[in-house]
């Protein structure tokens, strides 16, 4: 039972975060799964994915009915990431979990300095640097198929 209340509540935070800042959501479901629920670095890598899609298309409405997205961008975004991260979540399966988390820890730590930054200023979205876009999309894609 402790286990099924750990999960929700997990849940309900990784939704959340992801609601409102629209994305996130690995590094706050990662750790939880392996430290809160006991899986494996390479099981919650595979578990966080499921759980940020579902949540990620739920914001994704949300967001849309607002007018809030940048379709163009983001499909190419998208669809950049796809063999990467097929390729990233095949590997992860055969790197040792110590490494898979500590690579996490990394990842999860050079995010939050950045986040610390001042943000530079923000584009309104209508000019799309489509190389930019698509390898950021690459890289991203790669990092989550491996990492979550």
């Amino acid at each position: 039972m402790t286990a099924l209340v750990l999960a929700l509540v997990a849940g309900a935070v990784t939704g959340i975060a992801l609601g409102a800042l629209g994305g996130g959501g690995s590094m706050l479901a990662v750790p939880a799964l392996i430290y809160l629920l006991g899986s494996t670095p390479a099981a919650a890598t595979t578990a966080s994915l499921v759980v940020v899609s579902v949540t990620s298309v739920t914001a994704l409405a949300a967001h849309a009915r607002a007018g809030a997205v940048h379709w163009r961008a983001g499909a190419l975004f998208a669809a950049a990431g796809l063999v990467p991260a097929a390729a990233g979540g095949a590997l992860s399966t055969r790197l040792p979990s110590a490494l898979l988390t500590g690579a996490f820890a990394v990842i999860a730590g050079i995010a939050a300095l950045r986040m610390l930054r001042p943000a530079a200023s923000a584009r309104d979205g209508s000019e799309v640097r489509p190389l930019r876009v698509a390898g950021a999309g690459a890289g991203l894609g790669a990092v989550t198929g491996v990492l979550g």
